[in-house]
């Protein structure tokens, strides 16, 4: 494969999701989707959070005895790293989602319950060749509170159970499309400055970067005339702070009334080209299963699929 791009390479499964809507595959659907991932070159699969609120990927017993959560029909969580076994590719954990940072705007409720599933997880499935690293859930933006403490927490103890095995957060930035998916508007009025974006971001990797790999900003929020501005942004201050660059080349169309459809190719292509100048050392997206399948319930994501993957076998 000749690719004159940053290509994807990984995909989040956004399996317990809450705005957009559920596929209900089960093992045959989900391993088919792993070969169509590989065939464009997919090597890392990342579950984007073991947990939302009170539905849950595996039968946990602290979960279900103390936070009140269904226990889920099967063990989601089982089968998807079995099949990562099987399929030779590589296994993200993401943390357990309570909800509670969503309603209070303080992150450091997700400490105390992830410190019981980072162990729990570990024990149950940290056998599996695939499981290679963690994925710390809680998305944030500038000055959320409570938050360089919770990741650096959080990101220690997955780093200690698991004899290091690498953290990666994604977080957004701030910019004019940086509005809530329940809200009607595409875009806000105020966003951050570009130095507003480095000052803080600056503070965080401080606090952070000894117990997190790598960072990947979502890339949906800004303008594509802003892309490399920000971009090269991110790639100095991970640089600075010893991180991996990634970019969450986001598959679904933030511009659209409708939310969210797969994205216009050429806007793909746009995002993925910035970071490649920007000399980003890894890409991946959300979502490739719901935006980019050839299996996906939207028609148009087989489209996007068949475009991109013409993309990176041109000559």
């Amino acid at each position: 494969m000749k690719s004159p791009i940053l290509s994807i390479t990984g995909t989040f499964i956004d399996e317990i999701s809450h705005d957009i809507p559920h596929q209900n595959w089960g093992r045959h659907e989900w391993s088919r989707d792993f070969e169509h991932m590989k065939a464009i070159g997919i090597d890392t699969v990342i579950l984007i959070r073991g947990g939302y609120r009170k539905f849950i990927t595996w039968p946990s017993a602290y979960l279900m005895q103390h936070h009140n959560c269904y226990k889920p029909g099967e063990d989601l969580l089982e089968m998807l790293l079995s099949l990562a076994d099987e399929h030779g590719l590589n296994f993200y954990f993401g943390l357990y989602d309570s909800g509670k940072y969503w309603d209070s705007g303080d992150m450091t409720h997700e400490i105390d319950v992830n410190r019981f599933v980072i162990d729990e997880v570990w024990a149950k499935y940290g056998h599996h060749s695939s499981f290679k690293g963690w994925y710390l859930s809680m998305e944030i933006r500038r000055k959320t509170k409570g938050a360089i403490e919770s990741i650096y927490k959080l990101g220690k103890q997955c780093k200690e159970v698991s004899n290091n095995l690498p953290t990666f957060i994604s977080p957004w930035i701030d910019g004019k499309k940086a509005v809530m998916a329940a809200q009607a508007a595409l875009t806000k009025e105020e966003s951050v400055s570009l130095q507003e974006h480095e000052t803080e971001w600056s503070e965080i990797f401080s606090g952070i970067h000894d117990v997190v790999d790598a960072v990947a900003f979502q890339d949906g929020h800004i303008d594509y005339d802003q892309l490399d501005d920000f971009f090269g942004i991110n790639k100095k201050l991970a640089d600075q702070f010893g991180m991996q660059c990634w970019t969450n080349a986001e598959t679904f169309d933030r511009d659209m009334p409708i939310k969210f459809l797969p994205i216009k190719f050429e806007k793909l292509r746009l995002k993925l080209e910035a970071a490649q100048r920007m000399q980003y050392d890894k890409a991946i997206t959300f979502e490739f299963s719901h935006f980019m399948s050839p299996q996906s319930a939207y028609g148009q994501a087989v489209h996007l699929y068949d475009r991109y993957k013409e993309w990176i076998h041109e000559e």
